[in-house]
């Protein structure tokens, strides 16, 4: 959907999406789309999109439709008084209309099309050794009760603990409304400035880790050649239990053309974690087509929110200091102790109104 300027354009768009949003709320109750449960669910998800621009739309009308009785009024009463206050109402009116046409331009400005989807979220430590570890150990408890306060379910899907605490790399499945949409801004190196556990002169050391953000691919979504993949089995290492350890559960994935690898060992059974593997398989294969269709295009879109370089230093933790940096925006918030709690939510509502900036910015040129 693109916004445009001219308002008896963006009407005729809204009353559009109107009509579709009704459309789509006949087809909900449709016994045929009902037993259909894919159909339903993608239905379901465009008639709550439109929703919402359907609820604006018809509060920006009716403002309209104020403005105009409050003039006619205006033009036909005689009352000086009366007139003054028509006059004050038709103040406030004008200013209501000015924030619903801007509320519009945000609803209309396009989506991503993988903003629903569920997501993969990686983090691997960077330089720093054990303390680059233990970080990413932090980062995943952040994650982790951040996705507890926005309704998101966190499903283990691979890690590789650190000598010292935390994981050398952990990988986990997160699943629920939005949620590559909600997360998809994290992507990038996060660095920490604090004195290791295992420091003992009290210096401060800077440590990095990755962190990754994959969209959920399915299967219409990339298709992929048996004969492409190669698949080991072996024995699940790290804490699991007598029986993860005793059997040959764990599997690994080499997809040959591309080099890239999975493994899944977080399950007992073999066959969940093959299912598990093939679904992070299929997210870096489709993250790949991503990246190379937005490279030929990037000179277009310079984003400073999503580079979409995953080397890029997005973020800084200073503890010595009690702040959290983000370097794409320029934001800064003394608040680290929450943060690291999971309180992420007005860096990620930052990062997603600079995002809408910048479309809101291409869509006007």
């Amino acid at each position: 959907i693109s916004f445009v300027s001219n308002r008896a354009l963006m009407l005729e768009k809204l009353e559009q999406l109107k009509i579709k949003f009704e459309e789509l709320g006949r087809d909900l109750g449709n016994p045929e789309i009902i037993s259909d449960m894919k159909r339903f669910k993608e239905l379901n998800r465009e008639y709550k999109q439109l929703q919402n621009i359907v609820d604006t739309y018809n509060i920006y009308k009716n403002v309209l439709d104020n403005i105009e009785s409050t003039k006619q009024l205006l033009a036909e009463e005689s009352d000086e008084e009366f007139k003054e206050m028509a006059q004050l109402e038709l103040e406030e009116l004008e200013n209501k209309k000015i924030e619903q046409e801007e509320a519009i331009k945000v609803l209309l400005t396009p989506q991503d099309p993988d903003d629903y989807k569920n997501c993969i979220l990686e983090i691997r430590a960077g330089t720093g050794g054990d303390e680059a570890s233990i970080f990413a150990g932090d980062l995943f408890r952040m994650y982790k009760m951040y996705c507890e306060k926005v309704g998101l379910k966190l499903d283990m899907l691979n890690s590789n603990e650190g000598t010292s605490g935390g994981f050398k790399e952990i990988c986990l499945s997160v699943t629920g409304e939005n949620a590559y949409g909600i997360l998809k801004f994290e992507s990038g190196v996060h660095r920490v400035q604090r004195v290791p556990v295992t420091e003992t002169q009290g210096r401060v050391h800077t440590s990095a880790a990755s962190v990754a953000i994959l969209p959920e691919a399915e299967e219409v979504d990339v298709e992929i050649n048996e004969k492409d993949i190669r698949r080991d089995t072996f024995r699940a290492s790290g804490a699991g239990g007598q029986h993860v350890n005793k059997t040959e559960s764990a599997i690994r994935l080499t997809h040959i053309p591309t080099g890239i690898v999975v493994e899944c060992q977080d399950g007992r059974s073999q066959h969940k974690n093959l299912e598990k593997a093939m679904t992070v398989l299929r997210s870096r294969l489709y993250e790949k087509e991503v990246e190379e269709k937005n490279a030929a295009i990037a000179d277009k879109r310079k984003s400073l929110v999503s580079t979409g370089d995953r080397s890029a230093k997005i973020r800084t933790y200073n503890y010595p200091q009690g702040r959290v940096t983000d370097h794409r925006i320029n934001l800064t918030i003394y608040d680290l102790s929450n943060i690291m709690n999971g309180s992420i939510e007005k860096i990620v509502e930052a990062l997603k109104m600079a995002d809408t900036a910048e479309k809101m910015k291409e869509e006007s040129l």
